[in-house]
């Protein structure tokens, strides 16, 4: 009752003195922050200083998150299929005269976390960065997940501070795409510690800078760096002066924690280590469902496939074994059982409906009568098996289960006279492996390799491994595939910019690599995630990427 015989002023008092007492018996009273904590698939936290590794994991965590490029995918919709939109380039045009050089007109007012102006000076520094060998800036280990995806792209040069102009080394309808996975980095950030870094010469500077660079990283993105240690974690605080203030993240921190294996990321949503995890083991979706855990999926453009060594003497340059392949295996089951509905079997790169389908001839379905007549035709059968190699992952970016699903494929195409052996690595050698090819060592003699793809543009779905000039080192054509027509086909796409006209000749390029059995298309990821019901505004996209501004804690 002394509260009403006191004075206004002196009521007011008592009432901050109260507050002050309740906030040190209870801190989390007195703080109201929001933290999502997400285990992610890979290993290791993916590369921050601006080109992530564990491949498109890395994007998702590391590179849209702290980052943004000149162009970018819209995550707004689960229902429509995600499109590029405007992102630190506002609009660009092909130069009608020379349709290998690109007019880009930049954001105004966007600024890097650093406090320093996003200008043309900044776009060419980053293109830069990872094509011109002698540019300070010059960083070998961004040049493999950066310049393979765009491998057209041979320069940039500013016309004026909010305009630049990119230059390609051939006609190429898909540079636009391309760039959405070139990060913009903060210059002046990097210069601030490259003067200050210690080294013999400019490269070994050079070097530490990015190494500092990536403990603490500048972009433009909606999220910033606030603590990271290596291997274990990485806090990303939201960037309250982000340029799309729609985009500005709603909790105040996100934790991304690496957690390779299924069971122990499902483990650690459970007992409340983690709010979300990728990818949960399927045998424990019930439990998780009944937990009060939300599951989300969603097809997307992501294969999972083989993909098939066509050098000298590799036993798929035989069409009928390829086609053998494709025939024998049980999609649907692997999808009902091992996998509890978590996938979409694939015929193809795209399914019908897409306009990229095309219309092939060789229809891929579960034959094991017609995949065991070819690999007769072909001189093996239940006495003489055919050997082959396989090189996969035991976990990763987009992998799924890739031990447990390659075994029912080895026990499948056993069945169909194949001797399968496994050789299992680490996701992120297996990626860096990917590059190199099925020559190159690294590949331990094998002879195909379980790395799954995006399929969210042209060079990504198709391109960069149908081309015969795509072959490592330059990009992802793993088995040297050198098919005439596929070449001729690239080139007819990459050169038609009327948009209509592209998709025909991308249909026409697919469906001659399905006739062709280029691949042994298996599924179709949809991206299960398993999250807590505490998380509202999600929006599970029809991509392999998410956006996590909208998302809040409730």
């Amino acid at each position: 009752m002394w509260v009403e015989r006191v004075g206004g002023r002196r009521t007011a008092a008592f009432v901050v003195l109260l507050a002050a007492i309740i906030a040190v018996g209870h801190p989390q009273m007195a703080s109201a922050e929001t933290v999502v904590r997400i285990g992610m698939t890979a290993a290791d936290i993916p590369r921050t200083l601006g080109q992530p590794d564990q491949g498109f994991e890395g994007n998702r965590f590391t590179g849209l998150t702290m980052y943004d490029a000149l162009t970018m995918w819209d995550l707004s919709s689960a229902d429509k299929a995600s499109v590029m939109i405007p992102g630190l380039a506002t609009e660009w045009a092909v130069d009608n005269g020379d349709k290998k050089k690109w007019t880009f007109k930049l954001r105004q007012g966007v600024k890097f976390h650093d406090g320093s102006p996003f200008n043309a000076d900044a776009v060419v520094w980053n293109v830069d960065k990872v094509l011109k060998q002698d540019a300070v800036q010059f960083d070998p280990s961004q040049v493999g997940v950066t310049a393979s995806r765009m491998p057209t792209l041979a320069s940039a040069r500013k016309i004026d501070d909010m305009t630049v102009e990119l230059t390609t080394k051939e006609p190429d309808s898909f540079l636009p795409i391309n760039l959405t996975n070139l990060f913009m980095a903060s210059p002046a950030k990097w210069q601030k510690l490259f003067d200050a870094a210690q080294g013999s010469d400019a490269k070994a500077k050079s070097q530490a800078a990015w190494a500092a660079f990536a403990k603490d990283a500048s972009g433009t993105g909606p999220w910033k760096m606030s603590s990271f240690t290596p291997r274990e974690r990485l806090e990303l605080v939201r960037n309250t002066d982000y340029w799309d203030k729609a985009r500005v993240p709603k909790v105040d921190k996100m934790v991304l924690l690496p957690m390779p294996e299924a069971n122990a990321r499902t483990a650690a949503l459970l007992s409340g280590q983690v709010d979300w995890i990728e990818a949960p083991a399927p045998d424990a979706i019930p439990e998780i469902k009944q937990r009060g855990f939300k599951i989300y999926s969603n097809e997307e453009p992501h294969v999972w496939p083989w993909q098939f060594s066509r050098v000298e003497g590799s036993p798929w340059n035989d069409i009928r074994v390829r086609k053998a392949a494709n025939l024998c295996v049980d999609r649907e089951g692997l999808r009902d059982g091992l996998l509890a509905g978590l996938m979409v079997p694939a015929t193809g790169t795209f399914e019908p409906g897409h306009p990229w389908r095309g219309n092939p001839t060789f229809q891929i379905k579960y034959d094991k009568p017609a995949a065991q007549k070819l690999m007769q035709e072909a001189g093996f059968g239940p006495n003489k098996k055919l050997a082959v190699k396989i090189q996969t992952s035991a976990s990763g970016s987009g992998q799924m289960l890739p031990l447990p699903m390659n075994e029912y494929l080895q026990q499948a195409l056993a069945e169909c006279y194949f001797d399968v052996q496994l050789d299992v690595i680490e996701w992120n050698t297996l990626f860096t492996n990917w590059r190199r090819g099925t020559k190159d060592a690294s590949a331990n003699g094998s002879n195909a390799t379980n790395v799954t793809y995006a399929a969210m543009d042209p060079f990504f779905a198709l391109v960069r491994f149908l081309q015969s000039s795509m072959a490592p080192p330059v990009s992802n054509n793993w088995g040297y595939i050198n098919n005439p027509k596929f070449d001729e086909l690239v080139t007819k796409a990459r050169q038609t910019f009327d948009p209509a006209a592209r998709d025909a000749a991308l249909a026409e390029l697919h469906a001659a690599s399905v006739d062709d059995a280029a691949f042994l298309y298996v599924a179709h990821d949809v991206a299960p995630r398993a999250v807590s019901s505490k998380i509202k505004g999600f929006v599970q996209p029809k991509s392999w990427f998410v956006d996590f501004s909208p998302i809040s804690m409730q």
